[in-house]
């Protein structure tokens, strides 16, 4: 059995601390302590009851010693792991970054990573992101740091550029759940039972929540082959791959949606999209799936509202309070997410390939060096290494391009804390590129304005 430290920073939204502590608790050969930091005690120490509830259910493999700290650096001391998962402000300043672009017609479905949202956003989390690195660097040098924040890009150039030493990545489901989708493809093409995500070698690339499969083989099936047959039967109507929900669920939970940005930008390119759609459509012109809400019902998705995840954030209290109080069963459920068994291949425990995103030392030949991309990466043996991706369609690379261009000014005016050289970023976003200066600067203006309390200790505003 190894005993290791895991310093879990953030209270993951209320929902990644639960799926992540399920996991371990169902690990074989890994024991030891769960360190909790948040700025919001109630939630780490609400977290440590859950962690002590599924400690005590029969159905736990590993149990774990849960550890509240107010202090960050004793919760980082002697850690062999750094999980990253905070909410930069509160829904707050999160409704401000999704809603105030639209009276100026700029739609976003989720608001986290690219678009307004997202620059707003990396200006909140950057400042933040500096200070885990420099306290990382100082109190856990050889940890290895495993990013789950968004806006993902940012937070792991942050992390990268801040410790220039420092062992980390970004870990991210979308291309997990592109996976899931092509299985779906091989089950209604072929006519065979649906496959395990597992079952698929992939090559994929890209930056976060922008990222492509180029080559997709089930046994000695190219299933990307597969795609044309299956849009001509699931197109209009979409398909969801969560197993058990029609292609209409996003009409109850904006989290689903039908996969047709998916299909419909496969068939122009000829390489498949491996995000979510909600998170697809913000990496290009409001024009194209996002005018408006309406354009959205057509491509068969829906704007994941900040007041749906208000209501949302209160039902996950409301079941994990039940939960530490007793009143609701702590039975561990084993997640589909793969941070357990990529700490454990760092361990020595076997050897994983996954992707994850970190700094471009020549894995994406078509982005520029320095840059954080995401592409498959082999977990073995306290190493993580990018493996070479294929070259993507000269078409998608004009895509992507611009978008690395914008992240890489943000960050360089974040971290020289230059409104003037942010805006130009937030102007180069496709989202915006339409809008005219006068209107972005009145809307970057708002939005500043509007989270200010969470932006005064890092810039001087008073010229705002």
């Amino acid at each position: 059995m190894k005993k290791i430290k895991l310093a879990y920073i953030g209270g993951g939204s209320k929902l990644w601390a639960r799926v992540f502590m399920n996991d371990l608790a169902l690990t074989e050969g890994l024991c030891g302590e769960i360190a909790l930091y948040d700025i919001d005690m109630e939630a780490a120490r609400r977290n440590q009851r859950v962690g002590e509830r599924i400690n005590e259910h029969p159905d736990t493999i590993s149990k774990w010693d849960y550890v509240v700290y107010e202090k960050l650096e004793d919760a980082l001391s002697g850690a062999d792991f750094v999980a990253c998962s905070i909410l930069p402000g509160t829904f707050d300043q999160m409704a401000v970054d999704v809603h105030a672009p639209e009276k100026y017609g700029i739609w976003q479905s989720v608001g986290d990573t690219a678009g307004p949202g997202g620059i707003l956003r990396a200006m909140r989390t950057v400042p933040i992101y500096e200070g885990f690195a420099k306290a990382i660097q100082k109190f856990c040098p050889d940890a290895w740091v495993i990013n789950l924040t968004n806006p993902m890009t940012m937070c792991c150039k942050t992390l990268f550029d801040v410790y220039q030493g420092i062992k980390a990545f970004g870990c991210c489901h979308e291309v997990f759940n592109a996976e899931d989708f092509l299985c779906c493809v091989i089950k209604e093409e072929l006519g065979v039972p649906r496959p395990d995500r597992h079952e698929l070698v992939i090559d994929a690339s890209g930056i976060n929540h922008f990222t492509w499969i180029t080559e997709a083989r089930w046994r000695d099936t190219d299933v990307l082959s597969l795609l044309p047959g299956f849009m001509d039967k699931f197109f209009e109507k979409g398909y969801d791959e969560k197993p058990g929900y029609a292609p209409d669920a996003y009409n109850v939970d904006p989290f689903h949606y039908g996969n047709k940005v998916k299909m419909d930008l496969f068939r122009q390119y000829g390489v498949m999209a491996a995000a979510g759609d909600r998170h697809l459509v913000e990496f290009l012109p409001n024009s194209r799936y996002l005018a408006g809400p309406e354009t959205a019902e057509k491509w068969l998705f829906h704007l994941t509202t900040v007041d749906y995840r208000r209501t949302d954030q209160q039902r996950r209290i409301k079941e994990l309070n039940a939960i530490a109080a007793g009143e609701l069963s702590a039975q561990p459920h084993r997640s589909a997410e793969e941070l357990i068994q990529l700490m454990k291949a760092i361990l020595g425990f076997g050897t994983v390939v996954s992707n994850a995103n970190t700094v471009n030392r020549g894995q994406m030949r078509d982005l520029p060096l320095g840059a954080v991309v995401e592409v498959n990466h082999v977990f073995d043996n306290n190493c993580v290494r990018p493996i070479l991706a294929n070259p993507l369609p000269g078409a998608v690379v004009d895509l992507l391009k611009p978008c690395v261009d914008s992240l890489e000014k943000c960050y360089q005016g974040i971290k020289t804390r230059d409104l003037g050289m942010i805006f130009e970023a937030f102007m180069s976003q496709p989202m915006v590129c339409d809008l005219s200066r006068t209107d972005g600067e009145k809307l970057f203006r708002e939005m500043v304005l509007g989270t200010r309390e969470y932006l005064d200790p890092y810039y001087d505003l008073k010229g705002m």
